[in-house]
């Protein structure tokens, strides 16, 4: 979302307000300082051990206390987080026009990923605007009968972000072997929690026993569920280098020295191929196929032989890995935010045209 507030803060007609409900406060700070955001509204909804329901009625009702207060034209929002659907639904609520950015990503299978394939169904249903990345997030949405003149393709705003920051090469802090290939890692969906979890873990431990000239980094999420099975499962593993999370500009520098991506994230099935980098999704099911159709990522599941067998081809076979590492996005060319302010001005400007018509 910075490439979106910072263009419509910069626009002659509109005034952005940020909200931070605190989801993944800890992840999110040091990128709202890597953009120089501050949010004119924080609410600090997280609390420990809290489940999705708790959480998602505090933030309904918060939100809900912050729309009131602020009186905004308009409620913008990214992505499938349970703070989009809150956001979509309150907006409703209170008859305001919801834009989302980055819609129509679909699986098709509300389990997978949970609960971010629900989220993001859910707001569809609320959005004035939708904001695709691709022409498939565009036919998704015609599918489900979404007018045509509702939805805008403008590429993903991810990439504007990420161009913005791989230019600035802020340091990752990370002391890489020389001359060792290195595979950047992250892995912590909750529909993977458990036993794929472990046997993708167990897929780390092989690759890095079998090549010994990989180097493995994994900056792991905090969640207790993900740092619990890597502490059972990879132990203390020498070449599976377990990190804390990184902060946004860090990990797009760690990303762009990798030779390859291991991950079950969303974002980076679009950030990685965009820096040349091919991916291995280790899932079953993914809501961005343009980047498996372009042949820049490949679907692995979770299954350990498979990740390891899929590894082993990109890391013995250049004309395979040359083939992936194409340095190409399906995803965008880095002016999405331009493209949504100007469509969210067109829509203002019919909104007008419509009350002095009548």
């Amino acid at each position: 979302m910075a490439p979106v507030i910072d263009a419509l803060s910069s626009s002659r007609r509109f005034e952005a307000l940020l909200v931070n409900t605190g989801q993944h406060r800890e992840l999110l700070s040091e990128t709202m300082a890597l953009f120089e955001l501050r949010p004119d509204v924080s609410l600090e909804l997280m609390q420990p051990g809290q489940r999705l329901a708790g959480f998602f009625g505090r933030c309904v009702d918060a939100l809900d206390r912050a729309l009131d207060e602020a009186k905004p034209a308009a409620v913008i929002a990214q992505g499938d987080t349970s703070t989009v659907f809150a956001a979509a639904l309150v907006a409703f609520y209170q008859n305001l026009p919801f834009f989302h950015v980055e819609a129509g990503l679909r699986t098709g299978n509300f389990r997978n990923p949970f609960p971010e394939e629900m989220n993001r169904e859910i707001a569809s249903r609320f959005a004035a605007l939708h904001f695709a990345p691709t022409a498939a997030a565009r036919a998704n949405l015609l599918a489900e009968r979404v007018p045509d003149d509702a939805i805008v393709v403008t590429g993903n705003t991810v990439i504007d972000a990420l161009l913005m920051v791989r230019a600035r090469a802020i340091p990752h802090g990370i002391a890489l072997s020389p001359g060792r290939r290195l595979i950047v890692v992250t892995a912590h969906r909750r529909e993977n929690f458990g036993a794929p979890m472990r046997a993708m873990l167990r897929a780390l431990a092989a690759i890095a026993a079998r090549w010994p000239d990989v180097e493995i980094v994994y900056p792991a999420h905090p969640n207790p569920e993900v740092r619990r099975a890597i502490r059972e499962t990879l132990g203390e593993q020498q070449r599976v280098r377990i990190v804390d999370p990184l902060g946004y500009g860090p990990f797009v520098t760690l990303l762009d020295a990798a030779t390859l991506v291991l991950t079950d994230s969303g974002g980076i099935q679009e950030e990685a191929p965009a820096l040349g980098k091919p991916v291995l999704v280790m899932r079953e099911e993914t809501e961005r196929p343009e980047a498996v159709t372009a042949g820049v990522a490949a679907l692995v599941g979770t299954d350990e032989q498979r990740i390891v067998e899929a590894t082993g081809r990109l890391l013995d076979d250049p004309q395979a890995y040359a083939r992936m590492a194409q340095g190409a996005s399906p995803y965008g060319d880095g002016h999405a935010a331009a493209r949504i302010v100007a469509a969210i001005e067109r829509y203002f400007e019919a909104a007008t045209h419509a009350r002095h018509a009548r």
